[in-house]
């Protein structure tokens, strides 16, 4: 029987990245920014002094992300897409990333399964159109992994041009500190990108305690441990500033259940039909693929454990925190296709995507659960603003970040906030300090925007009782827009009597 051909090194890893940018780049400007994009936004437009001063406050573990994102919009702007960018970018990696990793530990066949397989699914697309740290935690996880392969392997280099032969890469020298030191670094920003994808080192304990049990030699294990404990050593006054704001950052997490448990691959996935597909493929590569079978198979499993665990004593439990355990699982698949025929395997890739395509959709369509239209609402105030308008939100605090939404679609154009004691800049916060008599504050305003959440019939009803109440005793309502999750309503003050 004649082999099939072997695919040539560069395209097992171009081939999925091609894809996923053809796949996820398609509609990435097409939904505005939800409240976590304006979180990104908010705190990533300050100076770099003004960001750091943010650390003490707020959203400490997002800090590495929001002064990467500053200097990026620096140099390109902070449009939909420009924000947007480095997130496709990070996923085009990650797919790549994979199956190159594919290629090393399984042969090429399984490289280039692997990496279809993370150019297809809902998750990806729906990461990479979004300015947060999850797609650039993912692509750092499969390259940790990746460089922890090689320094287990004792093969640096990956440069195999005719592939390989056996069923996993060829031992050679032991590696030396300085390809240990590089995992370690990848560790590192590993965690600096998403502290919590950190938990991924559990599954790479085994890999070490394995390779130790194996060679009946500690070093490798030992490396590992020094590597390792260097980086989370070097992230711990990150972990600590976040703990110290888990109350404030989280208490809007549940306590998970048994059942949250089962359901978190649809989740994490976006997808339940995909997530099915190629968890039962995964679990097939497990079995069957040995050593690095298991060790993928416990990079996925113990990281989604811990945090179910975790989740159970504090909140914690969100299930896109585990984004990066995508390419790790559909690595797994990928090397269980490989035993099929190519032309087979290839079927079964695309059998996902046609699966996908409801979910594709979704994943376009909004961001936000709650569907709010920030962008139409800013367009209405843009539309008929007069000069001397002021506008006010209902409710300003909370993570709905309202007043984010309309500076961010208003540039320029944005009403006076009279309301304003403390800006969100002032505070070295996110949310803006209101002034304690509202009634003083309005005084002189002679048309005011209401941006609020509807809240029945009452244009006023989501706002707190003091600033309704002035603003009922001093406006009367012109003209109300209802919008998917906003309503917008124009008060002008009430004549003399």
């Amino acid at each position: 029987m004649v082999k099939p051909e072997r695919p040539r090194t560069w395209l097992v890893w171009l081939c999925p990245a091609a894809v996923t940018l053809l796949i996820a780049g398609p509609g990435v400007a097409s939904t505005q920014p939800w409240r976590d994009e304006l979180a990104t936004w908010s705190a990533a437009r300050r100076s770099i002094p003004e960001i750091v001063r943010m650390v003490p406050h707020v959203d400490a573990v997002s800090t590495p992300y929001y002064l990467f994102l500053h200097g990026w919009i620096a140099l390109v702007g902070d449009s939909v897409p420009a924000l947007r960018a480095p997130s496709l970018a990070a996923m085009v990696v990650a797919a790549g990333l994979t199956a190159h990793l594919g290629r090393y530990l399984f042969g090429p066949w399984a490289g280039v399964s692997a990496g279809l397989l993370v150019a297809v699914q809902p998750s990806t697309a729906r990461y990479a159109q979004e300015a947060r740290p999850y797609a650039a935690a993912t692509a750092l996880a499969v390259l940790a992994t990746y460089l922890l392969a090689c320094c287990l392997t004792h093969r640096w280099t990956a440069d195999h041009s005719g592939g390989n032969a056996g069923p996993g890469p060829p031992a050679g020298r032991p590696a030396g500190w300085g390809r240990w030191a590089a995992y370690g670094l990848a560790v590192f920003a590993l965690g600096f990108a998403h502290l919590v994808a950190v938990l991924l080192v559990a599954g790479h304990a085994v890999a070490a305690l394995l390779t130790w049990l194996r060679d009946r030699d500690g070093r490798s294990a030992l490396r590992w441990l020094a590597v390792t404990g260097a980086a989370c050593l070097a992230l711990l006054p990150l972990a600590l500033l976040g703990g110290a704001e888990h109350d404030r950052q989280l208490n809007w997490v549940p306590m998970p259940h048994l059942g949250d448990l089962f359901r978190a691959p649809g989740s994490v996935f976006r997808s339940a039909i995909t997530a099915g597909f190629v968890v039962g493929l995964a679990a097939l590569g497990w079995a069957l693929r040995g050593r690095w079978g298991w060790v993928l198979g416990l990079c996925v499993l113990l990281p989604t454990l811990l945090l179910f665990a975790a989740g159970s004593v504090v909140p914690l439990w969100v299930t896109r925190y585990l984004t990066f355990v995508v390419p790790l699982a559909c690595l797994l698949a990928g090397a269980a296709l490989a035993l099929a025929r190519p032309p087979a395997a290839l079927a079964i890739v695309l059998l996902c995507l046609a699966l996908a395509v409801p979910d594709q959709r979704a994943v376009r369509r909004s961001h936000d659960p709650d569907q709010i239209d920030y962008a139409g609402a800013a367009a209405i105030v843009r539309a008929n603003a007069r000069p001397g308008d002021a506008i006010a939100y209902g409710p300003r605090d909370g993570g709905r970040f309202l007043d984010a939404g309309m500076a961010y679609h208003l540039r320029g154009h944005l009403p006076r906030d009279p309301l304003v004691r403390s800006s969100a800049l002032q505070r070295h916060s996110l949310w803006a300090e209101e002034c304690p008599d509202p009634a003083a504050c309005l005084a002189g305003t002679g048309r005011l925007w209401v941006v609020a959440l509807p809240r029945g019939s009452d244009p006023l009803g989501a706002m707190e009782k003091r600033k309704a109440k002035a603003i009922r005793e001093r406006f009367v309502a012109l003209r109300q827009w209802s919008l998917p999750g906003l309503r917008v309503t124009l008060f002008t003050a009430r004549k003399p009597a």
